[in-house]
């Protein structure tokens, strides 16, 4: 009589079922486990769906600030709305500047308009990068900030040309070199966004009401800001050290630190 070969396969059928079962069991955790992650991953990169206070600062007839994703696109006239001589005579807004070298150009014949993109949450984790030759950001009035070189060379040879606030036109928009006095004479007030995302400030802090001493190499440190509603935030501030013969201070002169 045959014996019946059932009886044989069972028990080696029955260990490769129990494998087969323990290997979709591990896959199913392993998937779960990356589900959690990835999701922990997305809970780690908060979503923003409205923008910073800050932003209510800056001058609503030449600024228009918008989200677009991850990102907050500035879109400005560049034209800002305080004196200057750079708007040439017969303007509302002209200031005679005798002592001012003046460029050719005035506001109302220079094409001033810019738009920037910058993160709706800077990232301040990676390499600091040095600023460029051209707007590297938006001050409140509209106008663009520039950093301490002018053409590529030490801003000296142009400092006759600033007027009354730290800003002259050339090359192609007005921009400001020093702190400008005509929105941030020594105080704590808002100058503007940098193309990092964050935001920078006077020479004072509104967390102290003082000059701050606790600054990086970009003139930046971590406290509350008078737009933050009691918590801390990084953010730039002009730096307290006159610069060369202008009797002023730049603007800003350090890397970004928001990269």
């Amino acid at each position: 009589m045959k014996k019946n070969p059932i009886k044989r396969i069972t028990p080696f059928a029955f260990i490769i079922g129990m494998l087969f079962i323990t290997f979709i069991a591990c896959s199913s955790d392993s998937m779960d486990d990356t589900t959690e992650d990835m999701e922990e991953n997305e809970d780690d990169e908060p979503i923003v769906t409205e923008l910073h206070a800050a932003y209510g600062a800056f001058n609503t007839n030449a600024v228009t600030v918008y989200l677009d994703g991850s990102e907050v696109v500035i879109e400005t006239t560049g034209l800002p709305n305080h004196e200057t001589v750079y708007w040439g005579e017969g303007n509302t807004l002209y200031r005679d500047e005798p002592d001012v070298a003046t460029t050719p150009s005035i506001m109302s014949s220079n094409n001033n308009a810019t738009t920037i993109r910058v993160d709706a949450t800077p990232n301040l984790s990676g390499n600091t990068v040095a600023t460029d030759f051209n707007t590297i950001g938006i001050a409140v009035s509209g106008a663009s900030i520039f950093n301490d070189q002018e053409g590529g060379g030490p801003l000296d040879s142009a400092a006759a040309s600033l007027d009354w606030t730290g800003a002259h036109i050339g090359p192609g928009v007005y921009h400001y070199h020093l702190e400008p006095i005509a929105f941030s004479d020594d105080d704590e007030n808002l100058v503007g966004i940098l193309l990092d995302g964050v935001f920078l400030y006077g020479r004072k802090c509104n967390s102290t009401g003082d000059y701050p001493s606790d600054l990086d190499a970009s003139g930046g440190h971590t406290t509350t800001t008078q737009y933050t509603d009691g918590e801390v935030e990084y953010h730039y501030h002009i730096i307290n050290e006159v610069y060369s013969t202008t009797g002023s201070y730049l603007a800003f002169a350090g890397p970004y630190q928001g990269y």
